[in-house]
């Protein structure tokens, strides 16, 4: 089976700037694309374990595998028994085939026009070109994807293997993590101002009573 779902998105914050769903894609439920939004959502905070390349093992025998390039997610959703090597191909196609739609469309200014697009699912005619990629990689024994995988000299043995629930609570607990640092920071500075009010009122009752004795005299 080919491809069941396609992302392509922006590291930062997830956006998704291209999708595409396989026709006739029976095995992917509504949970599954909740679940790759919510893998984009999380990428900033997978990105801080320097995984560029990960696979995430979900429901009904199929797998995420995700490319990080370019502040760029390349997501793909993929039945487990086809060869992790060939999916991996794939989205370093998807990653190659969009930077160059990017250059032509924008030339050296697209990575701004990335960083600044507000609206999801903006480089939508994209979509085509996922269609034909999708199309190319849908029989792993064809003579093309085989040649390609004799070719393919990447290390997949390190790529790490993630559950999906492992992966989304990871990100649920760095996001408490970070809440928590950020409310001992606001702790710590009303504590120094309350220190700094406390060292002020004792030296006005220190020596406020001579300032005034001073005065009277």
């Amino acid at each position: 089976m080919p491809p069941l779902l396609t992302f392509v998105a922006r590291v930062s914050d997830g956006l998704p700037l291209v999708a595409n769903t396989a026709p006739n894609s029976l095995s992917v439920t509504q949970e599954h694309k909740n679940q790759a939004k919510d893998i984009l959502r999380n990428l900033h905070q997978i990105q801080s374990t320097h995984h560029s390349r990960m696979s995430i093992d979900t429901s009904n025998n199929l797998v995420f595998h995700y490319l990080l390039r370019d502040s760029l997610c390349h997501l793909a959703l993929i039945e487990q028994s086809y060869p992790k090597r060939l999916a991996f191909l794939y989205l370093e196609e998807i990653a190659d085939a969009f930077l160059e739609q990017l250059a032509r469309d924008h030339g050296d200014q697209w990575r701004v026009v990335v960083d600044t697009t507000a609206r999801p699912y903006a480089f939508i005619k994209f979509d085509i070109t996922i269609q034909r990629k999708r199309k190319e990689f849908v029989d792993p024994t064809s003579r093309s994807n085989t040649t390609k995988l004799n070719e393919d000299l990447a290390d997949i043995q390190s790529i790490m293997r993630r559950n999906i629930d492992e992966v989304l609570n990871r990100g649920e607990k760095l996001e408490h993590v970070s809440s928590i640092s950020q409310n001992l920071v606001s702790e710590s500075k009303k504590f120094k101002w309350g220190a700094k009010k406390l060292t002020w009122q004792a030296m006005v009752n220190q020596y406020g009573p001579m300032v005034a004795a001073g005065d009277g005299q």
